[in-house]
């Protein structure tokens, strides 16, 4: 697996993001499966696992911390806090306070006396965004964390948060069919010095071509309330992805080794955090590593999927006032 810089380290430069493992994408798997899947992941090259405390309100974490055990000094751990579960609903909270105890509650599940990067996963609109990255400044002068990162946030946001407390790491949705970090984003990352984390690189399954019909994913799966899975959208998206699996298959590679692909080839300080509950599914995705493809066939890509193309915004309403990135 070749490697990239996060956050100073060396790391592996796709990951494995682990929300799907119990959270939002139906049937949650056992401790055995996560620990499989996870020591899989580590045999195959990954050393960057992602978790956070929403997920799975609080026992995704648990499930990554029991899975890593026998290898926690050879990989790179990042958790976020800020949103969390409460009752069973997504709670934004990003006072000092809570996030101390989110963190001390994530260091007891994770089974760790560190967590290299802890972002805030969303900035909570009715505190100060310096109080809140300033406790996590705290943390690391603590020893609690090795680096403070932001989730879903927009350049200002960014570049206000940095002269708080320097931010190692962005964490927001990137991939051929999301562009909205295109917009200013990455341009503040490379700016700063900020690594650039990319989740949902293969588009929560559409570039991997999982998904035919919406309407049969399980009950509570997230895609189902996105409105680029609906209606005249997902027929209009749909109806783009014959073409963009044909170029794969013409080139050698899966259509989800070309998505990945193209993600890191957008930049050097960009890295792809995939997720997915298959072993077969993860050895294809770590294959996007080696894959060589032509700088023509990833232009190819992005001229049959791009922001023009793509139809519907990536969340609904509710999600969408939750999040600061920019937005078309």
């Amino acid at each position: 697996m070749k490697q990239r810089v996060l956050a100073g380290k060396s790391v592996s430069e796709i990951g494995l993001g682990c929300m799907n493992l119990n959270h939002a994408y139906g049937d949650s798997v056992s401790q055995q499966q996560a620990s499989s899947l996870l020591a899989s992941a580590f045999e195959q090259g990954i050393t960057h696992f992602d978790t956070a405390a929403l997920y799975g309100f609080g026992e995704n974490e648990k499930l990554v911390g029991e899975a890593i055990k026998g290898f926690r000094n050879e990989i790179f751990l990042a958790s976020k806090c800020g949103m969390t579960g409460v009752n069973g609903k997504r709670v934004i909270d990003g006072r000092p306070e809570t996030l101390v105890k989110t963190l001390d509650t994530a260091l007891q599940s994770l089974q760790v006396e560190q967590i290299d990067l802890y972002y805030l996963h969303r900035i909570d609109k009715d505190v100060p965004l310096e109080e809140s990255v300033g406790v996590l400044g705290d943390m690391v002068k603590a020893g609690k964390i090795a680096a403070v990162g932001l989730s879903e946030v927009s350049a200002e946001s960014l570049r206000r948060a940095h002269k708080e407390y320097p931010i190692a790491a962005l964490q927001t949705e990137y991939s051929l069919w999301t562009r909205n970090a295109e917009i200013a984003v990455l341009e503040a990352c490379k700016d700063l010095g900020i690594d650039f984390v990319a989740f949902s690189p293969l588009a929560r399954g559409y570039l991997a071509g999982g998904i035919d019909d919406p309407a049969a994913l399980a009950e509570g799966d997230i895609r189902k309330g996105m409105p680029r899975f609906q209606g005249e959208n997902w027929i209009a998206n749909k109806s783009l992805y014959a073409e963009f699996a044909d170029l794969a298959k013409n080139n050698g590679v899966t259509p989800a080794q070309l998505a990945i692909a193209w993600v890191l080839a957008q930049g050097e300080h960009i890295h792809a955090l995939p997720g997915t509950k298959s072993e077969t599914h993860l050895t294809e995705d770590i294959g996007a590593s080696d894959a060589d493809i032509a700088e023509s066939v990833l232009a190819h890509a992005d001229d049959i999927i791009n922001r023009q193309s793509v139809q519907g915004a990536r969340y609904g309403a509710g999600a969408q006032a939750d999040i600061d990135t920019e937005d078309f």
